[in-house]
Order: C-alpha cells, then structure tokens, then sequence
C-alpha cells in the first residue's frame, strides 16, 4: 500500500482510515524548523474524514473481535514493538527533519516507544476483575470493559511516543481509536501511521490515523460516539475541550502544562546537578512539559550555581540535527521564537536581570532557521510572569531561597504541578521535601526520568488521570457489577 498520493509531480503524506489510506482535497507543506525549507507535502484530514474515522472505529468496536479478544490485542501490540524497532532508523531521522530534535533526542525518543507497546501488551493479558460470595447464594462479578471509541491527541514536540503513551493502554483494554496527529511532523506522521496500521492481525477500522488542525480534530470531542478522549498538551487547550465534552460526559484524560521546579539544596552534588540542570532547559529546545524552567537555589550555593550555568548555557551550541557538534536542536517554527523573545523582554523589562541573554540566532547559516540560544534570568518576584507562566522554549528564571519551608512554597506557589526534581546529598530531606510538593512526579538527583511501570500525570492544572503504569487503563474502561443468585430464579 502507498504512503503518498502523485499530486501534481509531487508527493503527499497521507491518512489512514477505516483500514485504507485517504487522500484529502486540501494539502499543505511540511518545513524545516532548522532550515525554513519545504520537505514535503502531506492531505490535511477535514472535519468530515474524521467524522468517517470515528464511524469506522464505532463499527469496529462492535463488530470485531477487539474488544473481548485480549490475546489478539496483546499479539498486535508486540507485533507494533517489533514494528517499531525494524523501522527505528528511519522514524529517526524524519522526526529529526520534521520537529528539529537532536539525533540523541530523537532515537531516546523512538526507543521508547517498543516498551511502551510491550508493557501494555502484558497489561492487555493481566487485567482483571473481582469476585465474591456477598452474602450465601449471592454472587457478585466486577467486569473492567472498554468504553469503546477513544479520541487521541497529541502534541508536536514528541509526536511518536506521546502518542503511543495514550494509544496503548486504549487499544491495551480494548477500545478502537481515532488518533489526531500534529500537523507539523506530517512526514514523520506518515510512516509512524504505516508502522503502526500494518501490523499484521490488526483488524480494520480499529486504529485510525490522520493529521490535521484543532478544527477538524473538534469533531473528536463534538461527537458522542467518542467517550473517552486522550490529550497531551496546553492547559488553555485541556480546559477548553474538558468545557466542550461535558456536554456529552466524556472521560478526559489531560496531560497538560507544567513549569517544572528544579530546587538545589545547600548540600547538593553540584558537579553532578549542573550538567543535568543545562540538559533539563536545553532538551528538546525547552519545548517539554517536563522542562526543568524554574531554578530555586539556596542562597549559600546561588553564587556558585550561577556562574556554573552561566558557562554552561553561554556554551550550548544550537544547530542543525544534521550536524553531529549540535546540542540543541531549533524550535518548531520561528513564530514561536518571536513568542518566547517577546516574554523574555517583557521579563527583562519588569526587572528580571539577564545572567545569560540568549535570543533568536539572526546571523549566520543558522539565521533561516527557528534557532533560539539559551536564556537564564535571575527574578526576585515569585509573582512575575515569566515565573509563572510556561515560556515552552530554552529559558530558566533562577530565585534564591534561605530554608527549606521557603523552598517548598515557592515552589508550589504555582498552578502547574506536573513534576519537581530536588537535589540534596541529606538523607531524610528528599522524602520528606517531595511528601510537600504539589507535583505528579518528584525527582531526587536527577531529572527527566519516567517508567512504564510507573504512573504519570499532573497535579493542578496540569491535568487529570494517569498515563503509564497500572492507572493508564483508567481512562478507557468501564467497571460493571453483574449480580447473580445462581439457581434462584422465581425465589
């Protein structure tokens, strides 16, 4: 089967629905955020190939056998690992055309994603129900069934494995899915939808794919036959789409923004926390949830903090992912560069002071492209904007701090809570520091660090529901008691 349609001596990336590939009248570029430079064309889904998809996956749901077969999604979810891992080089390379990421980001990307599948695959096998003998001659069953069609969208930044972070666990318990990928790693999109929708085993219509705007992916959350909806992205988007599916009562499961404070105690590693710090602004050019944006040091260390950073992020070297010398990749797009520069100024204006003052690369061979260096101020507000609010670029606001219940305030004097990391060599100060904070996920002496054991998620606005871990099915089932008196009927 092709992955392109020939549309005017070109090629265009295209979608997958109700198991056939689709082509869509309205087609658009794909750029490199590195270079400004056209790599490809791909067929925007329109609000009416998704309302085709959701009726194909409804079908589906009822009409194979999907939805009561667990071996069979188990065998199709580890099929998908080996998928994965046979095509690894080449989703490797797309996404770091498409998106910009680094060569090491993009594999640490890829390679997560087979365990992922697997993880899920064994959770397709082991979930369970519950019985008892309520009282004599009373049998009650507690069945966990999927809630039928589920609604994925994901974002951007890490388009293959956020999505298959979601879309495991629901194909795991059973539900078809409608998956919306973003439209700027449509090239990547396009062979991560043939990986995935080969598969051998997979019946029709289970699993579609397209990329496409927020206008056609509102038909996901306007269509009652999509009761549960996955989303990872920002909070002002969760909230929006959380209004919308009310109306219908749908299960939302949101993993949104987050302004990740990093707190550096007086007694911490700091030969082993600066390293890890740089890498957790600069990863994916700060355009990560997780991204560790917020430094609050102890006012003894600040001094030493700070010029260790300041050499540090002085010295990162943003580039092309064609070239092997780049530590960091560009942004998405240059708009989102002007957007990041006009809350630093904005910031700088307001009285932060620039320890490092990054910025747009406007000079050079890297000029076309949506570079931006490193940022680091130093803020004494708490309040101040660019503290507050999620900047998703390479800039850290740095505050001091004189205790430990200070540093704990600061750092839950926010509305996000998705993570935290705290760096300390005192014994008792990491649990009894992380039990405070209002955060999904705590990290001590390092940073960045999930499981698929393990659950995740946010605090705050940062979302609702768990993704990873035995919590992820959550979302996608339903619990239903069936009570019997066996033999009793008439009695």
């Amino acid at each position: 089967m092709k992955l392109s349609a020939t549309n005017g001596g070109g090629t265009v990336a295209l979608n997958w629905i109700d198991g056939r590939w689709a082509d869509s009248p309205d087609h658009d570029e794909s750029v490199d955020p590195a270079t400004g430079e056209p790599i490809g064309t791909f067929a925007r889904a329109t609000r009416a190939d998704v309302e085709r998809a959701i009726a194909a996956a409804k079908h589906a749901f009822r009409a194979t056998a999907w939805r009561t077969d667990r071996r069979l999604r188990a065998k199709v979810l580890n099929a998908m690992a080996d998928r994965i891992e046979e095509r690894r080089d080449e989703l490797i390379s797309l996404l770091s055309l498409d998106n910009g990421k680094v060569k090491a980001e993009a594999a640490l990307e890829i390679d997560l994603v087979p365990g992922k599948l697997r993880f899920n695959a064994a959770l397709a096998l082991s979930d369970f129900g519950r019985a008892a003998e309520v009282r004599p001659g009373n049998l009650s069953v507690v069945l966990r069934e999927p809630l039928g069609v589920a609604g994925v969208i994901t974002p951007w930044n890490s388009p293959v494995v956020l999505t298959v972070r979601s879309l495991a666990p629901a194909l795991a318990a059973g539900c078809t899915a409608v998956v919306k990928l973003p439209e700027q790693t449509a090239q990547v999109n396009r062979l991560f939808i043939e990986v995935l929708t080969q598969t051998e085993g997979l019946p029709p219509g289970v699993l579609n794919m397209f990329t496409s705007d927020r206008d056609a992916a509102s038909a996901l959350i306007d269509s009652p036959d999509v009761p549960a909806i996955s989303f990872t992205g920002s909070t002002a988007t969760g909230k929006a789409i959380s209004a919308t599916g009310a109306a219908h009562l749908k299960r939302f499961g949101l993993e949104l923004g987050g302004k990740t404070p990093m707190i550096v105690f007086e007694s911490a590693d700091l030969a082993g926390a600066l390293p890890v710090l740089e890498k957790a602004l600069t990863t994916f050019a700060g355009q990560f949830c997780m991204a560790g944006t917020r430094l609050l040091v102890h006012r003894s260390v600040a001094g030493e903090v700070r010029a260790g950073l300041e050499k540090r992020l002085s010295a990162v070297r943003p580039g092309p992912a064609s070239d092997e010398a780049s530590d960091m990749g560009p942004m998405i797009d240059k708009p989102n560069v002007a957007r990041v520069d006009a809350m630093v100024e904005a910031a700088i204006a307001a009285g932060a002071r620039a320890v490092v003052r990054g910025g747009p690369i406007t000079e050079g061979a890297l000029a076309a492209g949506a570079f931006y260096r490193p940022t680091l101020l130093e803020v004494d507000d708490p309040a101040a904007a660019i503290v507050q609010e999620e900047v998703f670029g390479p800039v850290l606001t740095m505050q001091a701090f004189d205790t430990e219940a200070e540093a704990v305030a600061l750092a839950n004097n926010s509305k996000y809570g998705l993570a935290a990391s705290i760096w300390t060599r005192d014994v008792d100060q990491p649990l009894r520091v992380a039990k405070e904070l209002e955060a999904g996920t705590v990290w001590v002496n390092h940073w960045g660090v999930t499981f698929d054991e393990f659950e995740e998620g946010g605090y705050k606005e940062s979302g609702q529901g768990r993704l990873n871990g035995l919590a992820s099915l959550e979302d996608f089932t339903e619990y239903k008691h069936i009570a019997l008196r066996p033999g009793s009927v008439g009695q």
